[in-house]
């Protein structure tokens, strides 16, 4: 057996493999400053850090600048370090696997590192498959095998996969060296969900051709779920699917962030305007040109260098804090670099179906045309059923021939049953049979035992659908690649051969199947799909519309069942020409579309179904709850219109006295403009409107139409396909600049969920792959209100807090030195030199300044109950100008009251001067930090008592900058303390008159 290509890499993928060598090689020197000191603000603390080589530059001992910059350059450092070395532990583990390789030799072990394309490799029960291979051998004795892929798509279901056929007709798997084959395969791409290619045995005669897809591939990532199999290594390393489809995620960049950098960029600019300044009273005298980088040194501090390390050491804690919440338990954090947008989301795009509703379906309605059945007439469809498998002695004896009634009983049990039996058959569904925790679907051959029964599907659909059929009396006991089998009431076995299946995609929106009554011979081609497909495909009627349209008000998902019977040549050309589309290599799945179409006309309306899927706990007080908060609530669905529209009433995104406004269905330019001055009239109302008028709309009035929907209270956009969803988040980013936040369960939402601001995964009966590209992962969609109304709030006035504090805290010292150097005749002389401004903003304020990220204005409780005080932060007040130019101002006027009170009440040393002003300004630093702290943790009483208690341990080794005896001293004592309590008694008067006279909206739920 061989392949026909060249090259292939080996097993271990290049992201992997290089992983450790990568962070290796970031301890370089020239690695560092090209990964840290890209960034404009650090490569400007390296430049000054070098300039004190510099004789004439330098203004203290060199660790006063290096230090800091070394330490902020350590934390990050040592994060990535352990993420790297986490990731290098797990995957050495992954690639030291040992699987079984099919040799002449016999049976060999080789790790999973040294598999190479071309290896025939045995994959055992629940053992991972480690490279991409074709599917060859199964031990299963139906000849196929499930797999479980969460892993590589987040689908939770199994799925059915199956081997080439010539191979597994082989009767030893030993037998596959002695076979002379190749596979033609499609280059390295990383489409999962396709694959193209062909196996042919050329020592056949004649040679046999086999089309292969996706269903003969086993991926790499996926673990075998029944029996053993044999496969070919197809791609190995950085070619796997699983590899080609990690790619690096989008980074997202937080406003808070964004903002953060803007505020930084004007105190760099005030750095500059400060330092030339100066030099400008000095008027340029002398080497004037050393004298401003001399001042760019001394106000240094007015950029403080260690913000990004306190706020990304924030945003660890605020990740911690959201994980082990106990109220919305199993939620993930995922991207912890965006705690803040939580708490600014002005637009919540939501799904419909598994995010707002619970995804298990439960059947209500079977309706023939002319008679419907629901809930409640149920067990007349089970009787209609049961009088088809039992014989004619149940009619009345002393009749000699059937009645009108019997006859029209007999018609309407046919119907029925036809209807029944085509839900039954057409579907995906594979029974499993699981015995004392042990999976064996081959037990289905044997017996069929109920209460070990589970059905396995790739949708909750089909599975209420066949197990709705199981309750009124044919049940699917049995199915594997090639038949399947009926249980009727009577314990009779009905045996179907599956000739052909056409899977459903989101792109047909239908899926088919072809089978074969082994007891009559019979051909059926049965199909199911939405209304708007199905519409052109069967038969004309007069009652498929009206009646969809009428299920889909009551908020059931409607599903079309339709057949047709073929002749035995019909299928024969049906099948030669299916098979040879199936052989293209190049447009195959145009090609075989094609050939499916030719057979998908004029087909005979059997029934349609509708199934519910009921609303989760505590959707309609969530939604209450975000739209007291000022979030405007979009959801965006696949589903019907009338059904969309009855779940957001139902769910109450549509509150009752709002107007609801149906976007006609517009095709044209002038059929939207029409629509639109229409909608235009209407004030407070919702909007409902499809995919097919919203893309009409978006292409010739864009703007026009995100104005109108952008001003509505909700939004209901259905039949919606999964990159309009992501071009709707976008647009509304464009248009708007507020922040967005995605929620969704499924694969056609990761588009949206990666496209918005904030993306949030629910993890559903589709699985977890919506979940695994969110930023936040949550179990329900209930726990949303409290992430956004609790967490997200919280988060974002803490960092706020925090960024603002860590700036004022630069800003106090930057303006000591500058009226120290104003007093002294501008001087370019350091005022604090080197532990004294390495600890001040290391142990001595390092942690009462941190602490602010414990602290909270209002009890969770609160914040749920008024979820007002929300859409105070959507306007960014806690991070605003405003709050920046009063926070200056403080630091101007505390800077300054220390600097000249120490200058007016010192004696004669300059050691006094020292002593006395940093005293104060440590005091200070603790007192502002009690002053901003709303709510007391005992953390923080903690990091101020010991942050003191380090500051009055420390002076005893202070004595090169600070008079040991002067401190003992009374007089130390009362100038410390008035210029300290000059500092802050003003900011606690204005603190107590705003909140007596003006207070915030949090403090009047708290006093």
């Amino acid at each position: 057996m061989f392949l026909n290509v060249i090259h292939f890499p080996p097993n271990v993928p290049d992201l992997i493999r290089q992983a450790l060598s990568v962070f290796l090689c970031c301890l370089a020197p020239f690695q560092v400053l090209f990964n840290q000191f890209k960034y404009f603000f650090n490569l400007y603390f390296l430049l000054l850090a070098c300039s004190q080589f510099v004789p004439e530059m330098r203004l203290g001992a060199l660790y006063t600048y290096w230090v800091p910059l070394g330490f902020v350059l350590a934390v990050t450092v040592i994060r990535e370090a352990v993420e790297e070395i986490r990731c290098y532990v797990r995957d050495k583990e992954v690639n030291s696997q040992v699987y079984s390789r099919l040799t002449a030799r016999g049976t060999v072990k080789v790790k999973s590192s040294n598999i190479q394309v071309g290896d025939l490799i045995i994959v055992e029960k629940n053992q991972r498959v480690p490279a991409d291979m074709i599917f060859l051998r199964t031990s299963e004795k139906n000849g196929s095998c499930f797999l479980r892929t969460d892993q590589l798509d987040g689908e939770t279901d199994w799925k059915l996969r199956l081997p080439v056929a010539c191979t597994q007709r082989l009767p030893t798997a030993a037998d596959l060296l002695q076979i002379r084959s190749y596979v033609y395969a499609e280059e390295p791409n990383i489409d999962i969900h396709n694959f193209v290619g062909t196996f042919t045995r050329e020592d056949s005669d004649p040679p046999i051709s086999e089309s292969l897809s996706i269903e003969n591939t086993l991926w790499a990532g996926t673990v075998v779920a029944s029996g053993t199999v044999v496969g070919v290594v197809l791609y190995t390393g950085r070619e796997l699917r699983s590899v080609m489809n990690t790619s690096n995620p989008r980074s997202k960049i937080g406003l808070f962030d964004l903002e953060v950098n803007c505020l930084t960029k004007i105190l760099f600019g005030a750095l500059v305007v400060v330092s030339l300044v100066m030099v400008a009273l000095q008027h340029f005298a002398g080497r004037w040109y050393l004298q401003i980088i001399r001042f760019l040194l001394l106000f240094s501090n007015i950029i403080p260098i260690s913000l990004r390390v306190n706020l990304d050491m924030g945003k660890i804690v605020y990740s911690w804090v959201i994980r082990r919440d106990s109220k919305i338990p199993g939620t993930v954090v995922r991207s912890s670099t965006i705690p803040e947008q939580l708490g600014r989301i002005s637009y919540l795009l939501t799904d419909k179906t598994g995010t707002l509703t619970q995804n298990e379906m439960i059947f209500k309605r079977l309706h023939l045309g002319t008679v419907a059945y629901g809930l409640d007439s149920m067990d007349e469809v089970q009787s209609h059923i049961f009088s088809i498998y039992t014989q004619q002695s149940q009619d009345p004896p002393a009749q000699k021939g059937p009645t009108l009634t019997t006859k029209v009983r007999r018609t309407m049990s046919s119907r029925v049953h036809e209807a029944v039996k085509a839900i039954a058959l057409c579907h995906n569904v594979t029974p499993v049979y699981e015995s004392n925790g042990v999976t064996d679907q081959a037990e289905a051959e044997k017996q069929y035992e109920d209460s070990c029964r589970v059905y396995q599907a790739s949708s909750p659909d089909e599975v209420a659908l066949v197990q709705w059929t199981e309750s009124v009396g044919l049940t699917l006991v049995g199915r594997d690649q090639s038949s399947m089998q009926l249980r009727t009431p009577g314990d009779q076995i009905l045996n179907f051969t599956i000739l052909q299946i056409f899977p459903f995609t989101y792109e047909s929106k239908r899926m088919g199947i072809i089978v074969r009554d082994e007891s009559t011979g019979e051909i059926t081609f049965y199909m199911k799909g939405a209304d708007v497909v199905m519409a052109g495909i069967v038969q004309y009627n007069d009652w498929l519309e009206e009646e969809c349209g009428n299920m889909a008000r009551e908020g059931l998902r409607v599903l079309v069942v339709a057949k047709k019977s073929l002749a035995e040549e019909q299928y024969q050309d049906f099948e030669a020409r299916y098979v040879q589309a199936k052989l293209s290599v190049h447009d195959r799945s145009l090609k075989v579309a094609t050939v499916i179409e030719s057979l998908e006309m004029e087909m005979e309306l059997l029934c349609l179904t509708g199934v519910e899927d009921q609303l989760q706990a505590d959707v309609r007080p969530t939604l209450e709850t975000l739209r007291n908060a000022g979030i405007k609530v979009w959801m965006l669905t696949g589903d019907k219109l009338e059904t969309a529209t009855c779940t957001a009433k139902n769910a109450h995104l549509v509150t009752r006295n709002q107007d609801i406004h149906v976007f006609r269905l517009v095709t044209n330019r002038g059929e939207a403009h029409l629509e639109l001055n229409a909608f235009r009239r209407k004030h407070d109302c919702a909007l409902v409107i499809s995919g097919d008028s919203l893309e009409v709309c978006l292409k010739y009035y864009e703007y026009e139409f995100m104005e109108l929907a952008c001003q509505c209270p909700a939004v209901v956009c259905c039949r919606c396909a999964p990159t309009q969803k992501a071009q709707i988040v976008r647009l509304l980013q464009e248009r708007t600049g507020k922040l967005t936040c995605a929620v969704g369960d499924g694969g056609n939402d990761v588009s949206m969920i990666q496209e918005s601001d904030c993306g949030v995964g629910v993890e559903g009966k589709e699985g977890k792959q919506a979940s695994l590209a969110a930023d936040f992962s949550i179990t329900q969609f209930k726990h949303l209100g409290r992430l956004l109304m609790v967490h997200g709030r919280n988060s974002y006035k803490r960092s706020a807090a925090l960024s603002q504090f860590v700036i004022h805290r630069s800003l106090c010292i930057s303006t000591m030195q500058a009226v120290f150097s104003s007093v002294f005749y501008f001087a370019s002389v350091p005022l604090y030199q080197g532990f004294l401004i390495i600890g001040y903003s290391t142990i001595y304020t390092m942690f009462p300044v941190f602490s602010l990220v414990l602290d909270k204005d209002v009890k969770s409780e609160v914040a749920m109950l008024y979820p007002e005080l929300y859409k105070d932060l959507l306007k960014g007040r806690p991070l605003s100008y405003k709050t920046f130019l009063i926070w200056v101002l403080i630091s101007i006027y505390q800077g300054s009251t220390i600097m000249y009170g120490a200058l007016l009440l010192f004696e004669s040393e300059f050691v006094h001067i020292v002593a006395i002003s940093f005293t104060s300004l440590i005091l200070t630093e603790l007192l502002m930090v009690a002053l901003t702290i709303q709510t007391w943790h005992w953390l923080m009483t903690v990091a101020e008592l010991l942050s003191l208690a380090c500051y009055i341990a420390s002076l005893v080794f202070l004595h090169e900058f600070i008079d040991v005896y002067f401190i003992a001293t009374l007089s130390f004592l009362w100038k410390v303390s008035v210029i300290t309590l000059v500092s802050c008694l003003p900011l606690y008067v204005l603190k107590y008159l705003r909140r007596r006279f003006s207070p915030p909206s949090y403090s009047k739920l708290t006093s």
